[in-house]
Parts: C-alpha cells; sequence; structure tokens
C-alpha cells in the first residue's frame, strides 16, 4: 500500500497528485485481490499505521464484502474471517489512552455487520459466539460489541430502510436463526455489561486510582450504547428477555442516574411499544409503572435539566398511547379487559396533565399525541364520566396557560425558536380544536368565562394574558360550528349569546388600545374573523373603523402591525360593504393620505406609513367603498339596476380615486425621456408598474351585480390602460412596465364587455410583443389564452391579427440557436412551448378553429406538424397528453368536415395516425407513470376521433398499410382493430396492454 497517495486523498496538494491518488484508491477496490493487501495492513503492524491508511484499508475491505465476497473461495472466507478476527482483537486490546479513533471503530463495525449479513447463516455460524467471547477483553472490547449490533440492526433490521423483498427475507431468516442459537445469550451480554460497570463503579468509589477513574469517564457512554442496542433488539426478540426483574431492576437504577437516565428512559419506551397482545401489552405497562412510580420516577421532577424531561415525557406519552392502541385493538366483546385498559388510562391522565403543564415547551409537546389519542378514546367511549370530564376541563385550562408567549419571544426578527413555538402553539390548538368537539358547551362556558374575566380588567394584567385571551377567542371561530357561517344567529341560543358577549366585550373594552403588538394584530385578526358579528350589531362598527383608520391600525407605530391591518382592513370592508355605506364618505378622507403614491423608492426605513404591497389592499379596500356606495346591488351586466345619479357618483368618486395616481404616471413617464441614470430608470420604471398594479387592484371592487359598465367607469380604465400602453411605448424599462400593463389587462378581460376592451388590443399587444423575447412570449400567452376563453368568436378578428406574426415569432424563438449548457435558455424554451400547446388548445376549445384554417397553408402545415411533433417528442408527459388531446379535438371538427383544410385528410393518415403508436412506442414513454398513462389515454380517444371521422377507412389503412409496416403480428392486428371498433372505455383499456406486448 502507497502510504502517500493515500495521504494526497484526504489532502490533496494539487489536482495532478489528486487524480493519481484517485486512480489508485480505484484499483484498490477493482483489483480482486486488494483485499487481502488490506487486510493483512490491518493486522500486521497496526500501532504504527495511520487513521487514514486504516480507513482506507476497511473501506477497501466493506466493498469487498459488499461485491465479490459470496463468490469467493471457502479458503479466503476463512482468511478474511480470521483477518478480520485478529483486527477485532487489536481493537480491543489497545492501551486506553491509545484506542482507536470513532470513525475508526465505526466502520470496523459496519464491515463487521456486512460480514454477518453474508456469512452467519452457512459460513460463520459461530460469529456471534466469537463476538461474545471477546467481551472478557474488556470495555473496550464491549464498545465494539456494541457498535456492532447497532451496524447490524441497520443492516438487517431497521424498518426506516427501504429493502427489496430477497432483501427482507434473508434478513428475516438471520433473525430466525438469531433467535433460535443465540438471543438468550445476547441478553445475559447485555445484562453482564450494564452490571460490571455498576460493579465498576464500586471499585472507583474504593480504589480512586488514575486508570480507573479514566475508565469512569468512558463507563457511561457504553451504558447508553447498550441501552440503545435493547431498545432496537427489543421489537423482534423474546420480550421476556428484557421484561424481568433482574432487567427492570437495573433500568429503574439507571433511572436515578443522571448520566443513564436519558438512555434508560428510551429503552423503556422501546420495550412498551414492542408490539404484543392488548391484555398482556396493558399487564406489561401495569407491571413496569408500578416499578417506577414506587422508585418516583415517572412524575415531572425539579430539575433544570429538560432533556431527561423531554425523555421522561415521551416515556410517558408511549405509555398513554399503547394503552388506548390496546383498548382499540382489543375486541369489543370483552368489556372487563376493556374497562381495565381504560381505568389504566384514565390513572395514567394525571401523568398526561403535570407533563403538559411543564414550563418547559418541548416537554410539553412530547405528550400531544396521548392528549389527542385520550380525546378520541372517550369520544369514541360516547359516555363520558366525571372523571373524564374533571381531567378534559383541566386539560383546557393548560391549554389556555401553555398558549401564552414567554417574554423572550422576539417579535421585531422571529428566529428558529420563535418557529418553533409558533409550531407548538399550532399542536396546542388542535388538542383545543380536539376539545371543542368532545364536549363543545364546556369549552364555550369555559372560554367565556375566562374572557370575559380577562378582557374587564386587561390593563393590570401583562400583555401576554392579553393576547392569549384574543388568540383564544379567535381559535373559537374554527373549534366550535356555526349555523350556516354565522356564530351569532341560529337555533343555539347558549352558544349564540355567549359568542356576542365575548365579541362584544372585545370590541367595547378598548384592548385595540395595547401597547404590544401581538395583541394589537390579534385583535383586529379577530373582529375580521366575526364581521357576521357587525350584521347583528352594526352600532359596534364604528368603534372598529376607528381602530383601523387610526394609530391602533394603520397608522400603528409597528411596520407589521400596520401591514397587516391594510390587508385585514380590505376584507373587513369587503365583508361589510352595504353595513359600512353611512361611513364611506369619512373613511375615503381619512384613508387619502395613505393613498399617496410616492415617487421616492420605499424602503424599510421609509417615512411612508404603508409599502406598496400593502397599499394595494388600502386601494382595493377605497374602491369597494366606492362601488358599494349609492346602491350597488342592482341587476347584471347593464346600467338598468343603478340609478344614473347613483352611476354619476360612482364614477365621480373613482376618478377622484384614480385621477392622482394617473397624474403622477404622466409625470413618472415624462422624467423616464430625460436622461434618468439607469438606477433611477428603474426605479422610475417600477413606480409606473406599482401605479398599474394598484389600478389592477381596484377593478376587483367590480362585481356581476356592480359591473364597470354600471358604474360608469369603462372610460376611466381605458383611459389609464392608454397612458400606459404609452408608457411601456416609451421602450426604457420595456419589461418591467409590460408586466404591470399585463396585470391590468388580466383583470379588464375579466371586468370589460368584448366591444370595449378589443379595440385596445392591437396596440397593447404590440406594445407587449415589441421584441419578441422568450420572456414576454410566455408571458403574453395567457393572456390571449383568457382572452379566447371569455369572448369565443367575438376576439376572431384580434385573434386573426396577431396569430400568423405570434406563431411566427414562437417557432422562431424555440428554434433559435442557443448554448447547449444554458439550462435557463433551455427551461424557457419548453416553457414557451408548453405555453404554445396551450394556446393552441385555448384557440381551438374557443371556436376559434376557423381562425387557424385561415393562416398561409404552409404556415398551418408546420402548426399541425408541431402538434405532431409534441406528442411524439415532447419531454413531459403532461404537454404529451395536451398535445393528443388538441389533435383530437381538431380530427373532430375537420376529420369528416367538407370545410377542413383540402390535404387534412392525408395529414390524419400520414401524421397523427402513426403519432398514436409512435408516441407510447418510444423507451423513455413509461406505462407505469401515472401521468404517462393519461398521455396513453389521450391518443388512444385521439385515435378513436379518427376511427369516428373515417370508420372503415381507417380499419383498412391499419390492416393493409401501417401494421404490416410495423411487422405486426396477424392475431395482434385482428385484436387491435375489433377493440378499435368497439366502445370507447374498452379500447382505451386495452391499449395499455397492447402496447405492453408490443414494446
Amino acid at each position: 500500500m502507497d502510504p502517500q497517495l493515500v495521504h494526497i486523498l484526504f489532502a490533496p496538494e494539487n489536482p495532478q497528485h489528486q487524480s493519481q491518488a484517485l486512480e489508485y484508491l480505484n484499483s484498490l477496490h477493482s483489483r480482486p485481490d486488494s483485499w487481502q493487501l488490506c487486510a493483512a495492513t490491518l493486522c500486521s503492524g497496526a500501532e504504527q499505521l495511520d487513521d487514514k491508511i486504516k480507513f482506507v484499508c476497511l473501506q477497501v475491505l466493506e466493498g469487498y464484502i459488499k461485491t465479490n465476497y459470496k463468490n469467493g473461495s471457502s479458503e479466503a472466507h476463512a482468511l478474511l474471517r480470521q483477518h478480520l478476527l485478529q483486527w477485532m482483537t487489536i481493537v480491543c486490546t489497545r492501551p486506553p489512552d491509545q484506542q482507536e479513533k470513532v470513525f475508526i471503530r465505526n466502520k470496523t463495525a459496519q464491515v463487521l455487520a456486512l460480514t454477518f449479513v453474508v456469512d452467519y447463516d452457512v459460513v460463520w455460524p459461530t460469529y456471534m459466539n466469537d463476538l461474545l467471547s471477546l467481551l472478557q477483553l474488556g470495555h473496550q472490547a464491549a464498545d465494539l460489541y456494541l457498535k456492532i449490533l447497532h451496524a447490524i440492526d441497520s443492516e438487517v433490521v431497521d424498518r426506516e430502510t427501504l429493502h427489496s423483498q430477497e432483501v427482507m427475507d434473508h434478513a428475516n431468516l438471520l433473525k430466525d436463526r438469531m433467535r433460535e442459537r443465540v438471543v438468550a445469550d445476547m441478553a445475559n451480554s447485555w445484562y453482564d455489561i450494564l452490571v460490571s460497570i455498576l460493579l465498576f463503579d464500586i471499585l472507583v468509589n474504593i480504589l480512586c486510582s488514575d486508570i480507573l477513574i479514566k475508565y469512569e469517564k468512558s463507563q457511561p457512554e457504553i451504558v447508553c450504547q447498550c441501552h440503545e442496542v435493547i431498545g432496537a433488539y427489543i421489537s423482534w426478540i423474546d420480550i421476556s428477555l428484557i421484561a424481568n426483574e433482574r432487567f427492570v431492576s437495573v433500568l429503574v437504577r439507571h433511572m436515578q442516574d443522571p448520566l443513564l437516565r436519558e438512555a434508560a428512559a428510551e429503552c423503556l419506551l422501546e420495550t412498551i411499544t414492542k408490539g404484543m397482545e392488548p391484555m398482556a401489552k396493558m399487564n406489561l405497562i401495569e407491571s413496569l409503572c408500578a416499578v417506577l412510580e414506587q422508585a418516583g420516577l415517572l412524575k415531572p421532577i425539579d430539575d433544570d435539566e429538560s432533556d431527561f424531561l423531554v425523555k421522561l415525557a415521551k416515556l410517558v406519552n408511549g405509555i398513554g398511547c399503547q394503552l388506548i392502541v390496546a383498548w382499540q385493538k382489543l375486541d369489543k366483546k370483552n368489556k372487563a379487559g376493556r374497562d381495565a385498559i381504560r381505568n389504566a388510562v384514565e390513572n395514567k391522565s394525571v401523568l398526561l396533565l403535570q407533563f403538559l403543564a411543564s414550563e418547559y415547551d418541548d416537554v410539553s409537546a412530547a405528550v400531544f399525541d396521548f392528549a389527542r389519542s385520550y380525546i378520541q378514546m372517550v369520544k369514541q367511549i360516547g359516555q363520558i364520566t366525571d372523571v373524564d370530564k374533571g381531567h378534559m376541563e383541566n386539560l383546557l385550562y393548560i391549554v389556555i396557560n401553555k398558549t401564552k408567549y414567554d417574554d423572550g419571544y422576539n417579535f421585531d426578527q422571529e428566529g428558529e425558536d420563535e418557529a418553533m413555538f409558533d409550531e407548538y402553539r399550532k399542536s396546542l390548538k388542535v388538542v383545543f380544536d380536539n376539545l371543542a368537539v368532545l364536549m363543545p358547551d364546556l369549552v364555550l362556558k369555559v372560554c367565556r368565562d375566562y374572557v370575559i374575566t380577562t378582557l374587564g380588567r386587561w390593563q393590570g394584567n401583562a400583555w401576554q394574558e392579553s393576547e392569549a385571551c384574543v388568540s383564544l377567542l379567535y381559535s373559537l371561530g374554527e373549534a366550535v360550528p356555526a349555523h350556516h357561517g354565522n356564530h351569532f344567529t341560529g337555533p343555539f341560543q347558549m352558544k349564540s349569546t355567549a359568542m356576542c358577549d365575548m365579541v362584544r366585550l372585545l370590541v367595547s373594552c378598548n384592548v385595540s388600545g395595547h401597547s404590544h403588538p401581538a395583541v394589537a394584530l390579534q385583535f383586529f385578526e379577530c373582529v375580521v374573523r366575526y364581521e357576521k358579528f357587525f350584521i347583528v350589531e352594526p352600532q359596534h362598527i364604528p368603534l372598529v373603523l376607528a381602530a383601523f383608520l387610526d394609530h391602533r391600525g394603520m397608522r400603528n407605530p409597528s411596520p407589521k402591525v400596520r401591514s397587516r391591518c391594510s390587508y385585514l382592513f380590505s376584507r373587513f370592508v369587503r365583508c361589510l360593504k352595504f353595513q359600512l355605506l353611512p361611513f364611506t364618505s369619512d373613511i375615503l378622507t381619512q384613508l387619502q393620505p395613505m393613498l399617496t403614491i410616492s415617487t421616492v423608492p420605499h424602503t424599510r426605513n421609509s417615512s411612508v406609513l404603508l409599502s406598496p404591497d400593502d397599499q394595494l389592499y388600502v386601494y382595493e379596500a377605497s374602491a369597494l367603498l366606492v362601488v358599494g356606495c349609492g346602491g350597488g346591488g342592482g341587476g347584471g351586466g347593464g346600467s338598468s339596476g343603478v340609478s344614473s345619479d347613483a352611476s354619476a357618483n360612482k364614477s365621480t368618486l373613482m376618478s377622484q380615486l384614480l385621477t392622482p395616481l394617473l397624474e403622477v404616471v404622466q409625470q413618472l413617464a415624462h422624467s423616464l425621456t430625460h436622461n434618468l441614470g439607469p438606477m433611477q430608470q428603474v426605479a422610475t420604471a417600477q413606480i409606473i408598474c406599482h401605479c398599474m398594479a394598484v389600478t389592477a387592484r381596484t377593478s376587483k371592487a367590480f362585481s356581476q351585480q356592480s359591473t364597470m359598465r354600471s358604474c360608469d367607469c369603462v372610460s376611466l380604465y381605458l383611459h389609464a390602460t392608454k397612458l400606459f400602453i404609452d408608457c411601456v411605448n416609451l421602450d426604457v424599462e420595456r419589461e418591467t412596465i409590460g408586466l404591470g400593463l399585463r396585470q391590468l389587462l388580466h383583470r379588464l378581460v375579466v371586468c370589460l364587455d368584448h366591444s370595449d376592451l378589443l379595440p385596445l388590443m392591437p396596440l397593447a399587444s404590440q406594445a407587449l410583443l415589441h421584441t419578441s423575447s422568450l420572456h414576454s412570449l410566455i408571458e403574453f400567452l395567457p393572456l390571449i389564452n383568457q382572452l379566447m376563453t371569455k369572448y369565443k368568436k367575438e376576439c376572431s378578428a384580434f385573434v386573426e391579427s396577431v396569430l400568423s406574426p405570434l406563431i411566427c415569432a414562437i417557432f422562431s424563438s424555440v428554434n433559435s440557436a442557443s448554448d447547449a449548457s444554458d439550462e435557463d435558455e433551455t427551461r424557457q424554451k419548453r416553457a414557451l412551448q408548453r405555453g404554445y400547446y396551450l394556446f393552441l388548445s385555448s384557440l381551438v376549445s374557443s371556436g376559434l378553429l376557423p381562425v387557424l384554417a385561415s393562416v398561409d397553408a404552409q404556415l398551418l402545415d408546420q402548426v399541425l406538424l408541431s402538434v405532431v411533433q409534441g406528442a411524439v417528442e415532447f419531454p413531459d408527459p403532461s404537454a404529451q397528453k395536451n398535445c393528443f388531446s388538441l389533435l383530437k379535438k381538431i380530427v373532430e371538427e375537420w376529420g369528416a368536415a367538407d370545410k377542413a383544410p383540402s390535404n387534412f385528410v392525408n395529414f390524419m393518415y400520414i401524421q397523427v395516425v402513426p403519432a398514436c403508436f409512435m408516441a407510447p412506442l418510444k423507451t423513455n414513454f413509461d406505462l407505469s407513470d401515472a401521468q404517462t398513462l393519461q398521455a396513453l389515454h389521450e391518443s388512444a380517444m385521439c385515435l378513436k376521433e379518427v376511427y369516428r371521422a373515417r370508420g372503415d377507412d381507417l380499419l383498412k389503412y391499419l390492416r393493409d398499410d401501417y401494421f404490416p409496416k410495423m411487422e405486426l403480428a396477424p392475431h395482434l392486428i385482428n385484436e387491435y382493430c375489433h377493440a378499435l371498433s368497439s366502445d370507447a372505455k374498452f379500447f382505451r383499456n386495452y391499449v395499455k396492454v397492447f402496447f405492453q406486448s408490443v414494446k
């Protein structure tokens, strides 16, 4: 072995040396006899060997055992076994201050575990006995022995590792052999390791020599390893080997040792989770609990060591959950057994409450499963005892108390700890919801008393108490069922009264003025959740409006509160726009300062109250108020349902809302043409884009009842659109400004009739497709798809005008030369192709196929051929499915029609029919993949459509022309033609079988 090259592997001096070292390592792995060199190297002069040499030798042995060992001779097996035993002896007999590094011992254990897997059953049946004999060599031998058992567990037992059926069968055979031969001896060895450590502790106390103190420091690690091994193996060995007096007594003693108790608790948890019959499981758990309770080990301790408390809580959680699983599995006819298990669960629920109430959140979270399972069990039983009711009430109080934030929560800069507490609160809410389902009256009563009491004296409480109270009220909205979505009306008078009492107090107690942002945020979340309360008691609306509009809400010192309030206010207005009619003028006046468009880019430290995103919500709310004022409940698409005065009023107010914004855009557009620097151009373009987004957002105020036309606002929005098109045509930051224009046009398609919008579309299209870049084409296609889907044949003239240049631009972009290594451009081209196929599908589905037929014949041929190519060659089954679906629709329209293009029938036979076979026959067409199977089914339906159009003519073509070229067997030809002429469902199911047999 060349030590220098091995060292270069770990610390390469230069690329050439590293290449030489890698070649050397590959040669070691590939040479059939290199394992002998490595094994001999390990066993001769191990004291002088470098750790890197040892590691490489072990790696080579690992590779040999995995690949070539099974094919070796019996002499080679014996030689390897001899070397491994010798190497283990060397590892186990090194002086304590010179023992092998952990990574060497771990790799040794891995190699020996692999040897066990391939050798134990036949070649090396004494494997485990040989391991056990090494234990007499001392603590290093025990350490290696336990590491090997861990590695064997990973290779043979670990259920988290996916294995083939053959590997799993072999693993089961190994476990059977171990049960027959050595498991009892292994259990005795584990006991001896644990007990020898205890005896060794006594020797340390007596002798206290230096060398013994060195050993003493390492002993807890060996004991913990032993506990881990027992926990790993307990799932498949006889439980009586561990669940007996001698082992349990040791485990209990270890539970009292600060260095060992965590591992002992985990071992006990693995013991009680072993699969057993229900009554046997209950007896095991009850006996263990009796011993632990007698030793005072099951209750929470006054200890700062939260790690052990978490382990203890997990043990209690496991005890509870396993008892409940046993109760569920037990035959319902065994009433005595089920009652016994239920009593056991009730007794353990005291522990549940103690650990759930722990001051450590991770300790509390460890028993969530027990809490949820306990509630579910009581629900399944159907009869709630007084004991259960008391436990549930205590559980509810604990959940309420644990919801409170602690002082260390950082609302300004939330990190990992804050995220963990947020997840903890979500889990608490699940428990709360489960309690509400089980005992809704109790939950409502407790929550009402808590909310009324806490809000009644919130000024004297800590902010955490107030926030938890409002948060609890918010959670009730999901936990307690509502009557047709309304908590404040309906047949359940007690519930409605309680909810009204709580929300009324929330609004009137002035808690909205709390100085802590968490309380303020929760207040606004709550009033928006319970917006239907204000329909029942509208007299409270002014209080909430005032809170939203002043320093408590959108003018709050906290940016987080301001931002969230802007969104919540828009929701509040949308839900209550008719109740807000009397306040519209005052609200718009107070919102005016927040509607001002800043011509300076927004920054974190900006003096502007709201960010651009937040301002979108304020504009939306303002537009909702405008559209809702003066009636607005009128008829559908025309103006007949709204009086002319009301329409004029809305038009005036909307103009007052948008005109200042459009004036800012005109000023900014003018400045763009006056030699601004690149940075200023970008900032100005972003502000213009924001103005377009604001305009688009205001259009969300219109509805089927209050349309843009009925509100007399069409001309205003068309004027704004023309201005924005002019901004794009300035040819400065065209992509940025074009993004805003596309957003606005998407909204206008929703809001305007074809007669209003289509005259603008040619101008808008020219502006958006000025460069015909990949990005601009990809973004434009969804817009024209939306246009065709809504307006259908009314937009045929516009589509006809843009169709040919648009398709040519797409072909040019897709077929343009590009760098094969440019992955981003490749992705964009594929995205454009997908968009192109969707565009053609939208065109055909919208009844615009005659428009496609009107293009130049050569271009039409290119389009049809591109769809066939997409169906056969595009590397995405979803796109292939779309292409076959598109071909099916075209065949449906043109397959038998006189008005079809003259050469379309030939195209069907020459291109469409072969595509239905070529695509499924490709090697990358995976018939086991769900999406690919959908593409196959769509291809079958496409061919079925050709059959409907051409009938027996298609069958004759397949029999006499196409199938003979495929060299298909006569019986398959007959089968296929029969299936094709059968019903669609039968044919669709048949094609999969057909292609599986042909491929």
